[in-house]
């Protein structure tokens, strides 16, 4: 796995040098390691003030360029004036998987992508200046790698997350991940974000998530909600009707950029 995901990553760097125009880019490589980078307008690689980063991560059976099908990113980074980094989740649920030692999304993400981004982009390169969010497998990934990695990340989202893959055992691949839930029910507790939170410290991140009334996911993600309440850990928790689909998330996401921009830029 890290040796295609670094593969990948070169290809950006080749393409990153000509981003030098005050211009929105986005960036797309064709590879195993594709990631889709947004600009906002006026990017300033010199800037007094460097650009907050936002990470989306894309669901089961999509891809680094899933997110660009919903919204405009070059318009939400714009608007938000931040840097999206979007990365192919390769259908992996955002685990470092102990049964395929070629699928170790989260090591990719921790240790390669977010330092590469820090070092090719004007980011601030600390845990406050970052965000991670995502839909559906990419939800859940979100706040797996938000909640396990506060020494990177200390804003996270999920819409439409599977915040608990336990009711889940025979879809989306995850088996080929973690091996069968009835042989590893153990491991299945372990890689779910419903038994994490109960590891997370009370203001260690700041939380939003959400889910459509009329989406699979929802009663997971109302249990979430339910969950962190009595762990006692602040969150935002927003529910509308809705399905598990890209008009929803398209609507879903604008209000969770905008918490993440009153923290980004807490004096506007």
């Amino acid at each position: 796995m890290k040796k295609t995901l670094t593969a990948g990553l070169l290809l950006v760097a080749l393409t990153a040098g000509a981003l030098t125009t005050k211009e929105i880019q986005t960036v797309n490589i064709q590879s195993p390691a594709a990631v889709t980078i947004a600009l906002p307008a006026g990017y300033d690689s010199v800037a007094a003030d460097p650009y907050p980063v936002v990470y989306m991560l894309n669901g089961h059976g999509g891809n680094n360029r899933s997110w660009s099908t919903v919204i405009n990113l070059d318009s939400l980074a714009t608007v938000h004036r931040v840097i999206i980094v979007c990365p192919d989740g390769r259908n992996s649920w955002y685990w470092d998987s102990p049964v395929d030692s070629t699928m170790q999304m989260e090591s990719y993400i921790t240790e390669e992508l977010v330092p590469w981004v820090d070092s090719h982009y004007h980011t601030r390169a600390y845990p406050e200046g970052r965000a991670i969010t995502g839909l559906s497998m990419g939800g859940h990934g979100a706040l797996w790698l938000g909640l396990r990695h506060p020494e990177l990340f200390r804003n996270a989202g999920s819409t439409s997350g599977g915040v608990d893959i336990r009711p889940f055992p025979e879809n989306w691949n995850m088996a080929k991940c973690l091996g069968k839930k009835a042989d590893n029910p153990e491991r299945w507790d372990e890689h779910t974000v419903m038994t994490l939170v109960e590891k997370v410290k009370p203001g260690q991140c700041n939380i939003i998530f959400d889910c459509g009334t009329d989406d699979f996911f929802y009663k997971v993600n109302c249990q979430l909600h339910d969950k962190m309440q009595r762990l006692g850990l602040r969150h935002i928790y927003l529910t509308r009707p809705g399905a598990h689909t890209p008009a929803y998330w398209n609507q879903s996401i604008r209000p969770q950029m905008i918490f993440f921009h009153d923290i980004f830029y807490p004096v506007e």
